[in-house]
């Protein structure tokens, strides 16, 4: 259990960090490409007004472009950086007349790889292009060093959760002991004063008259119930360890709702409650028939109980002395514990 616990907590901790992590990463990726595309904007601009071509600008990087004037009679002059091929009069031709038909007045030409500006006036359109490569390189290398440091940095904070966890962990696997010890103890010294009641109910029985054998009977019933809930306390805890490893064995449900009703018939009588059933016949589940009986038992127990007409009752009394025995044993078994 412990183990699974620190499991856990790497792994909410790691999750919560990969979440701020990417977060980070996308804020930063997303503002960088939003400067990039505001730096080349600019650049255009300053080609269109200027005649700068590529040359460096203070506080800002070189972006190589070209521009291309169209007159009204069709006349196309193209003038740029060197970094650009300007010749292919074919080319630069469907790449004008592209930009021409395009709705916006900036944009990219996805098939070209070029991003535009276009100004138009009165007499000359002028459009300045620049190579989109040169924004997927620098995006994509921007990227690649995030992931490196992200992964860097998971594997890193991940080894710190595991350790941070080891820490975090310690107290409850120590409270666990103490409890796992608890169950130990408890299971063995409330044993002595269960056996005590049982060994007193059958010296009772000897001496009690019919109606009140049926009395000594249930407290006889009730006490062998209790001893083996005591005896299952630790049991419990090895259940807990094996969760989701189900019992194999088969066991008749009708049966054990069918004995659990006989036994509680006087018990509701006494209550002036009647007790009704109608349980279907052959009825089989996968479990453990004792821990079946328990716990229709205790959905009976938990029916007639709120009664307060049943607390007066002898039955009533005689559970209740039963409970108060076993809440004395059980503060004992706590004080020496202690």
């Amino acid at each position: 259990m412990i183990r699974h616990l620190r499991w856990k907590v790497v792994a909410t901790n790691m999750l919560l960090i990969s979440l701020v992590l990417l977060a980070v990463f996308a804020a930063v990726y997303f503002i960088s490409r939003g400067n990039y595309h505001k730096n080349v904007q600019q650049q255009l601009y300053q080609a269109l007004e200027q005649g700068d071509y590529g040359r460096s600008q203070p506080g800002m990087d070189s972006i190589p472009c070209f521009v291309a004037e169209v007159y009204g009679s069709g006349t196309v002059r193209v003038a740029g950086n060197s970094y650009y091929d300007l010749s292919d009069e074919t080319r630069m031709a469907e790449i004008v007349t592209a930009a021409l038909a395009a709705d916006e007045d900036a944009g990219t030409l996805d098939e070209f790889h070029l991003r535009y500006l276009r100004q138009r006036g009165y007499t000359t359109t002028a459009i300045a292009f620049t190579d989109t490569y040169l924004e997927y390189t620098s995006l994509h290398t921007l990227l690649k060093a995030c992931s490196l440091v992200g992964c860097g940095a998971l594997v890193v904070l991940f080894l710190c959760s595991y350790l941070l966890s080891g820490v975090v962990t310690k107290p409850v696997g120590a409270a666990w002991a103490q409890q796992e010890q608890f169950l130990s103890d408890a299971s063995h010294e409330l044993k002595t004063p269960l056996t005590v009641i049982l060994s007193s109910a059958e010296l009772l029985e000897q001496s009690a008259s019919p109606e009140q054998a049926v009395y000594v009977d249930n407290i006889r019933a009730e006490g062998r119930r209790m001893k083996a809930l005591v005896e299952d306390m630790l049991t419990l805890f090895r259940a807990q360890k094996n969760a989701g490893s189900p019992p194999d064995t088969v066991t008749d449900l009708s049966e054990a709702a069918v004995t659990a009703a006989l036994r509680f018939e006087p018990v509701a009588f006494e209550a002036g409650k009647p007790l009704e059933s109608d349980i279907t016949p052959d009825v089989t589940v996968t479990g453990d028939a004792d821990k079946l009986r328990q716990l229709i038992g205790v959905l009976l127990d938990n029916a007639l109980r709120p009664s307060p007409k049943f607390r007066k009752t002898q039955a009533g009394k005689t559970l209740h002395r039963l409970t108060c025995a076993l809440d004395e044993a059980v503060d004992e078994v706590c004080s020496k514990l202690q």
